[in-house]
């Protein structure tokens, strides 16, 4: 029996086309853990995800229901994933350990899909104290009180470090658990002896001014990262809209490599977190970096949150990170966008800065002593080769009535970006100027190079008594 045309205009038009679909594309983000940035909160504002969502083949007449919810850390982001209520989400390699594992615990499996930015030296963690604290070391916190959000990637750093000290973690320090939105207001109040915790909130605690960083991830030589996760299921099923995810990532990634001034200001506006410290991280010679690939020491920190999982008994089992991690989905991501993954994976390079000194119009060819100034309603930081030659700057600038923002010096031992105001100097006698993250690390240098200690305001006043 033939239908007519006028019954079968009528049942499309009461039942819509008998392939048509809607796919849900639910992903959770972690919008004040910065370094999720191209993960979530820039593919969001900026409509990516829509950009690169297939729309031929079997995805020809379908509908998207793309819904994003944010969290404040990835515990509560793994349990709406287990619950089947997201299916993709960015987290860091501890709590993202703790994805999978909780998704083996129910029975089913998640993927962790891509790197998002990280160190492999351990950049980004850190232990802060109150900005009235005499300490300067992680070496006088033994017998204190250390708070950290527990299950978190800072969390992990602690117990590395603590052990890399030969102490025992149960008796020679009281590690009690904080969310940094409680310790903030506890370090102000002086209620905490220290505190220790992830993007961004080692930097922006100082940057705010109530607080002094005094241990930086990297000295545990603990790699970590931030990643993008996904519901293995999900993935079997739309292995292309995965791709397009990660397709979005990398442009949101693109974006800020050529703009990170314009981008970490977006990401203040949505977050409150300062573009300052923004930038700290995304701008080039960043704190960490970023970066799509699986390299070693990124399965390295997996395999490791995983052990130290099993210690503090949050996991009964083993995760096969073989089969946990995956870069099916970001190779092919890659491809398409014309990016060669294995060369990524070969280079450890920090995000490259190539510009000029502001002050002497010469190509910035040796990174290990740059400095920079982002002066206030000016689109672009201004770059210099060294301390010294920012410094006079900043003097002439602020003479002219300027207001600066933010002046940046890199750690001349470990090269992570340092907010100079928070930095300790060595100042040898040919004037030269070496940045420190810590006052240790000055003296060392000090003693094995010549020269004087310093403060930022010491090395400033220096500079004039010279001229």
């Amino acid at each position: 029996m033939r239908l007519s045309a006028t019954v079968v205009v009528m049942t499309v038009a009461m039942f819509g086309p008998s392939r048509a679909e809607t796919i849900r594309v639910a992903v959770g983000t972690q919008d004040t853990t910065i370094n999720c940035a191209t993960g979530g909160l820039l593919i969001r504002e900026l409509k990516l995800l829509e950009k690169f969502l297939p729309r031929d083949g079997k995805y020809k007449d379908v509908t998207y229901d793309i819904q994003w919810k944010n969290f404040t850390s990835g515990a509560p982001l793994t349990n709406e994933m287990v619950a089947g209520k997201l299916d993709f989400g960015a987290m860091a390699d501890f709590p993202g350990s703790l994805n999978g594992v909780a998704f083996q615990k129910a029975g089913r499996r998640s993927l962790f899909i891509s790197v998002l930015s990280g160190s492999t030296k351990g950049s980004g963690n850190g232990i802060v104290v109150p900005s009235s604290s005499p300490v300067q070391s992680l070496d006088e916190l033994k017998g204190k009180t250390i708070s950290v959000p527990f299950a978190s990637t800072s969390h992990g750093m602690l117990l590395r470090a603590i052990e890399a000290k030969g102490w025992n973690p149960q008796t020679d320090v009281n590690i009690i658990t904080q969310a940094p939105e409680v310790a903030g207001p506890a370090l102000q109040a002086n209620k905490i002896e220290a505190h220790a915790d992830f993007v961004p909130f080692a930097e922006l605690f100082p940057w705010r001014g109530f607080a002094r960083k005094i241990f930086d991830g990297a000295q545990a030589n603990a790699p970590t990262f931030h990643g993008s996760l996904v519901d293995a299921d999900y993935a079997e099923k739309y292995p292309e809209i995965v791709v397009a995810y990660l397709r979005a990532a990398l442009e949101a990634d693109r974006l800020i490599a050529e703009e990170p001034e314009k981008y970490s200001e977006l990401i203040a506006k949505v977050t409150g977190i300062e573009a300052e410290v923004d930038y700290l991280f995304h701008g080039p010679l960043g704190l960490q970096t970023r970066d799509v690939t699986w390299k070693p020491e990124y399965r390295q920190a997996v395999a490791t949150s995983i052990k130290t999982l099993k210690l503090l008994k949050r996991a009964d089992s083993d995760l096969d990170i073989n089969q946990f991690v995956t870069d099916k989905y970001i190779r092919i991501a890659a491809a398409q966008a014309g990016r060669d993954y294995d060369a990524g994976l070969k280079n450890y390079a920090q995000l490259p800065l190539r510009a000029k000194d502001a002050a002497t119009g010469a190509e910035i060819s040796d990174f290990s002593r740059v400095a920079q100034i982002w002066v206030k309603d000016e689109p672009h930081v201004r770059h210099y080769a060294s301390p010294e030659n920012a410094l006079k700057a900043l003097a002439g600038l602020e003479k002219d009535g300027k207001t600066i923002r933010v002046v940046y010096a890199q750690d001349r031992e470990s090269g992570i970006k340092l907010f100079a105001n928070q930095a300790w100097f060595v100042r040898s006698q040919n004037g030269e100027l070496n940045a420190f993250l810590l006052k240790d690390a000055a003296e060392r240098w000090s003693k094995q190079h010549g020269g004087t200690v310093l403060d930022f305001a010491a090395a400033r006043e220096s500079l004039v008594a010279s001229r």
